[in-house]
């Protein structure tokens, strides 16, 4: 079924060309050259040239509409990354026995700030490398005794200093450690 009007027109010639043949009756205006026929059912050129430009308009719209989808993307892939970053560093502090003073896994000594870089794979440094992607600073703050708060901020890319440039992306969160 066409919406457009070249196929509602379309269908109503063809109606009125089957009300024509089915009377037996002779009717003059029934009777032309078959070249030049309004009861053929095919598409004029002016409908095959408007279906190309509702056409190419369409793919030129979808076409524009890539670098957004791919931008939004990427950073939605960097946003899930530098989450899981967090939630490991996070995990490994929790995990830290209340005795020791540095965690296991990442070597982040409580109530010492610490900057670790990460790769694409979640593998940590603590110096910048080529293959760095995330920077995870860790800024403890003061609290009472066993009680330890950190503000935990993932930016991206790793060669951009916070401090200095505005990153592309982060992701920062404030998280508590009972240590008693």
């Amino acid at each position: 079924m066409s919406i457009s009007g070249f196929g509602i027109l379309r269908g109503a010639v063809a109606a009125r060309c089957a009300r024509r043949r089915g009377t037996g009756k002779f009717d003059s205006s029934a009777v032309t050259d078959r070249r030049y026929s309004s009861c053929k059912s095919a598409f004029s050129l002016v409908e095959v040239v408007l279906a190309l430009g509702v056409a190419a308009f369409c793919l030129i719209a979808i076409v524009g509409l890539m670098p957004a989808g791919v931008q939004t993307n990427r950073n939605a892939t960097s946003q899930t990354a530098a989450t899981n970053i967090m939630a490991a560093v996070v995990a490994d502090l929790r995990s830290t026995p209340a005795a020791a003073t540095t965690s296991p896994q990442f070597a982040i000594t409580f109530g010492t700030d610490k900057t670790l870089y990460f790769d694409a794979s979640g593998q940590a440094s603590t110096s910048l490398g080529p293959d760095s992607r995330y920077r995870l600073s860790i800024m403890w703050n003061s609290a009472p005794t066993g009680l330890h708060y950190a503000v935990l901020n993932v930016t991206w890319p790793a060669s951009v200093d916070p401090a200095v440039a505005t990153p592309s992306g982060s992701v920062k969160i404030f998280a508590a450690f009972d240590r008693n």
